[in-house]
């Protein structure tokens, strides 16, 4: 298991009930002793980048819900470093915020694949230690994550994938149902 830092993913435990996280994969972005935020790779949003976005019209984009915090804030993540400034490299070769209207631009001009940005609505974040003792009650698992998982092509795929990608009896979880008692 990897400690929480940036680039780590939380993969919920595949018993935990919080209907904000379960089943997901969290995408850790920072993480500090006053708290720590990332975004849930795993969860469609019910409305397009368009839909939320006014001016976007053209734009039907997916959006995934990234958390509970700030619902009325957009972010993203991207694999365009020299064409969009100011975002923050979390691990290689994924890259959090910066410029959203170069974003929009280069979507438009067909100069990048949408499918190498993905845009979140709110985020996941944790107060100081709460994480910690959300670990410590084993409610995650943790895994050093990669652009293969955050840009993964089937999103609701994302989850089983890390837990494979944990290995071992972590693949077995794989197909635990929510609710062992229903077994």
């Amino acid at each position: 298991m990897e400690s929480p830092a940036p680039g780590i993913l939380l993969i919920a435990d595949p018993f935990l009930k919080d209907p904000n996280f379960k089943r997901t994969v969290v995408f850790l972005c920072e993480h500090q002793d006053e708290g720590s935020f990332g975004f849930v790779l795993n969860k469609n949003y019910d409305y397009t980048l368009d839909e939320l976005v006014s001016g976007l019209d053209d734009l039907k984009l997916p959006v995934y819900h990234g958390g509970p915090v700030q619902m009325d804030t957009i972010h993203f993540l991207h694999q365009y470093p020299d064409k969009i400034s100011g975002g923050y490299e979390i691990v290689d070769g994924v890259f959090w915020g910066g410029s959203f209207e170069t974003a929009i631009e280069l979507i438009r001009s067909g100069e990048v694949d949408p499918g190498k940005i993905r845009f979140y609505i709110g985020y996941s974040g944790w107060g100081s230690g709460q994480l910690a003792d959300e670990l410590k009650e084993k409610s995650w698992l943790t895994v050093q994550a990669s652009r293969k998982l955050v840009f993964h092509k089937q999103p609701d795929e994302i989850w089983k994938d890390a837990l494979r990608h944990l290995g071992g009896d972590y693949e077995i979880m794989v197909n635990f149902p929510i609710d062992p008692q229903l077994n």
